[in-house]
């Protein structure tokens, strides 16, 4: 793991699980990427599944770019970037309907 990134990993899981909205999302991490999501049940044997829904990319030591999951498996890059506490109020404001269980 890269340093500092459990450190930030640590800190998304504080920040999400602080909020009705992002309570409850897994937090990982894959290189620069913080990456949060959800367990959910689908198929018929209900199967739990992760379904990673939001990324948070480290720009600079406190900056971190936001990027969404589209429906096609790959992440869009969206134009909200900066401290991670903004970043997460951005997902509470505008992309609950992206980060609600299903």
């Amino acid at each position: 793991m890269k340093p500092g990134m459990e450190a930030a990993q640590a800190e998304l899981a504080r920040l999400l699980n602080g909020s009705s909205i992002t309570e409850g999302m897994y937090v990982r991490v894959h290189g620069d990427h913080l990456i949060a999501g959800r367990e959910e049940t689908s198929g018929p044997d209900g199967e739990t599944v992760r379904e990673d829904r939001i990324r948070l990319t480290r720009l600079a030591t406190t900056k971190y770019g936001l990027s969404v999951k589209r429906h096609t498996g790959r992440w869009e890059r969206t134009p909200f970037s900066g401290p991670m506490d903004e970043v997460v109020e951005v997902v509470h404001g505008l992309m609950q309907h992206l980060v609600a269980p299903y």
